[in-house]
C-alpha cells in the first residue's frame, strides 16, 4: 500500500503532463504518481512515463470512468487528485495531504474561487456556472463548500473505498461533494492559486452540455439523498395547483349551488391525488435512505478496520 498516492486522470494533455509529473514528484517525494490515460491521441503517456510517473489506462471514455478506475485500483492512505492540465499548482498538495493523514480529513477540496479563479480563468459561462453550482449545493444540502467543481482534491482510504462512483462526466466532482456533504464526512478547503490553460491546451469541458449534466446531477442527487425534501415540494406544488383549479369552481358554487365544470372538478381530484402520493412516496424513501446511511457507516467501519489491518 501507498502512502500517498498522486492520481492525474488524462485525456490529451501532452503539453503539460511532464510538468504536472515533475511538480508532484517534487513536492510529495514519497509519493507514486500515477497517470491515467483515456485513450489520448498526442504524445500524453510517453511524455508521463519519461517524467517519471505510473502509466495505466481506462478505455471507457469520460472523467468519471477513469476515477472509477483509479479508486478500485489504487491502494494508498492519502490520495491526491489533480487534473494534467497544469492549472493547479502542486505546492499545496503537502498541506492537503498532512490534512487527510493527520487531521483525519475525509476530503479536502483545493479552493480555486477563493484565490484566482475568477481573474485567471478567461471562460465567463465557466465562472457563472462555478457560481451557480456552489450556491444550488451549498442551499439544497445546507453546508458551505467553497469549490464544487475543483479538480484537486485529497481523499482518505474510507472515502475512496465506500464512494459509489455514478457519474461517468465532468459532474463526478459534484457527485463526490454531496456524497461527503450527505454522509457527514469530515471536509477541510485549501485556498490554492488557479491559472488558466497554457496556450494551445484545450478545455475538454463544454460548458453548456456538460454544465446541464451537472445542475441534472444535483437534482437527481437530491432527490435520492434528501427525497422528503424532493418529493415534498412536488407534493405542495401539486397541492397549489389543485387549489388554483378548485376556487373559481368553489366561488361558482356557492355563487348558483350548482356545479359547472365537472371535467375541471375531476382533474383537481387527480392532482390531489398525486400530491398525496408524492407526499407519501417521499415520507418511505426517506426511511430507505436513512437505512443506506445507517448500512454506509457500517461499510465505513469494516474499510477502516481493513486499513488498520494493512
Amino acid at each position: 500500500m501507498d502512502k500517498i498516492a498522486v492520481l492525474i486522470p488524462c485525456y490529451n494533455e501532452e503539453k503539460t503532463i511532464a510538468k504536472v509529473v515533475r511538480d508532484a514528484r517534487e513536492a510529495l517525494p514519497e509519493a507514486v504518481v500515477y497517470v491515467y490515460d483515456n485513450n489520448s491521441s498526442d504524445r500524453t503517456v510517453e511524455l508521463a512515463r519519461e517524467a517519471g510517473a505510473v502509466i495505466r489506462y481506462e478505455h471507457m471514455q469520460g472523467k468519471g470512468n477513469v476515477i472509477r478506475r483509479m479508486f478500485r485500483e489504487i491502494e494508498a492512505e492519502c490520495y491526491i487528485m489533480v487534473d494534467g492540465d497544469d492549472t493547479y499548482p502542486m505546492e499545496y498538495a503537502r498541506e492537503m495531504a498532512d490534512k487527510v493523514l493527520q487531521n483525519n480529513a475525509d476530503m479536502v477540496v483545493g479552493d480555486r474561487l477563493s484565490s484566482t479563479y475568477f481573474t485567471e480563468n478567461k471562460r465567463p459561462f465557466h465562472n457563472f456556472g462555478n457560481s451557480i453550482v456552489r450556491g444550488s449545493i451549498n442551499r439544497l444540502f445546507h453546508c458551505d463548500i467553497k469549490d464544487i467543481m475543483t479538480g484537486y482534491r485529497a481523499f482518505s482510504y474510507g472515502f475512496v473505498k465506500t464512494f459509489p462512483v455514478l457519474s461517468t462526466g465532468f459532474e463526478i466532482e459534484t457527485e463526490m461533494t454531496i456524497h461527503a456533504v450527505y454522509n457527514n464526512m469530515q471536509i477541510e478547503n485549501v485556498i490554492v492559486d488557479y491559472r488558466d490553460r497554457p496556450e494551445g491546451s484545450e478545455s475538454k469541458l463544454n460548458t453548456f452540455s456538460d454544465g446541464y449534466k451537472v445542475l441534472h446531477t444535483i437534482m437527481k442527487l437530491y432527490r435520492d439523498y434528501k427525497p422528503f425534501g424532493f418529493f415534498g415540494l412536488c407534493s405542495i406544488i401539486l397541492m397549489l395547483l389543485a387549489v388554483v383549479l378548485f376556487i373559481p369552481i368553489l366561488i361558482t358554487y356557492f355563487e348558483t349551488g350548482l356545479v359547472d365544470r365537472f371535467p375541471t372538478l375531476i382533474v383537481c381530484g387527480i392532482i390531489g391525488l398525486a400530491a398525496l402520493q408524492s407526499l407519501f412516496a417521499g415520507l418511505m424513501l426517506s426511511n430507505m435512505a436513512l437505512k443506506n446511511r445507517r448500512d454506509f457507516e457500517y461499510r465505513l467501519t469494516l474499510v477502516t478496520r481493513h486499513l488498520r489491518e494493512k
